[in-house]
């Protein structure tokens, strides 16, 4: 006769694996169905550590909020001609990328902050030339394509990526309005905009986390599609049906 304390240790060994092959199948299932979502989330986390920039910088980007009034310092110091302005906000905001300036792949600062920075990308100069054009009362819209955005105003010289064909949207500021439309430009440019823009400038180390993380999510994804398949032909070597595979 088998004592009973035997039994019982026999059947808690029994359960536990049992129970971690559940927990397992459970992690594989879910694994399995929200890659793609899993995916998307890594690369969001490792550029946007705090995703809330995203979301503001998109918001800002389609409310663009002109302030002749942070720019009355410099008024004085500005001639009146749009072309001349332009030239000289230009020259007073260089060129950088959001990678270098805030962390960040694609950021829209507010002009303060712009000011504070004294540098900045498209969006920043256009942010301050479209404030000092308000300050001075000289009409303006503001216009956006795929890879840039713009001031456009009476006078203003197109360029090749400063022109009526390549913009998706513009906005008028006098009344409101937003116009949007289907931008003639190849996706060779925008491709190749992004790589000069986005990956280029990007840190070396976030560089790493980024392909290492999504490498990893690959891996794991054949690892447990290799074993599934393994568990299915034992199944099936046992005289099983597909039913008795849960994973």
């Amino acid at each position: 006769m088998t004592p009973v304390g035997s039994i019982n240790s026999s059947a808690k060994t029994t359960a536990m694996p049992d129970g971690i092959e559940g927990s397992e199948n459970v992690f594989r299932r879910v694994f399995r169905r929200y890659f793609p979502l899993i995916f998307i989330l890594w690369i969001v986390f490792v550029l946007y550590p705090n995703p809330l920039n995203l979301i503001i910088s998109a918001q800002r980007v389609f409310n663009f909020d002109a302030d002749p009034g942070a720019v009355e310092f410099m008024l004085n110091d500005l001639p009146s001609d749009p072309v001349a302005i332009e030239k000289a906000v230009l020259t007073r905001i260089p060129y950088h990328h959001d990678w270098e300036l805030y962390g960040m792949p694609w950021y829209f600062p507010t002009i303060e902050k712009v000011l504070e920075r004294g540098e900045g990308d498209c969006k920043a100069r256009a942010l301050v030339l479209a404030s000092v054009l308000k300050a001075k009362n000289i009409p303006y819209q503001v216009n956006q394509s795929p890879i840039h955005v713009w001031v456009d105003y009476e006078g203003k010289q197109e360029t090749s990526i400063e022109n009526a064909q390549v913009k998706f949207y513009q906005r008028d500021p006098e009344t409101g309005e937003k116009r949007f439309q289907i931008p003639e430009i190849s996706l060779g440019e925008v491709m190749d905009s992004f790589w000069q823009a986005f990956w280029i400038p990007m840190p070396d180390g976030r560089k790493a986390l980024l392909i290492s993380g999504l490498l990893a999510l690959i891996a794991a994804r054949v690892i447990l599609r290799k074993k599934r398949a393994a568990q299915y032909d034992a199944v099936t070597e046992r005289g099983g049906c597909n039913l008795c595979l849960k994973a």
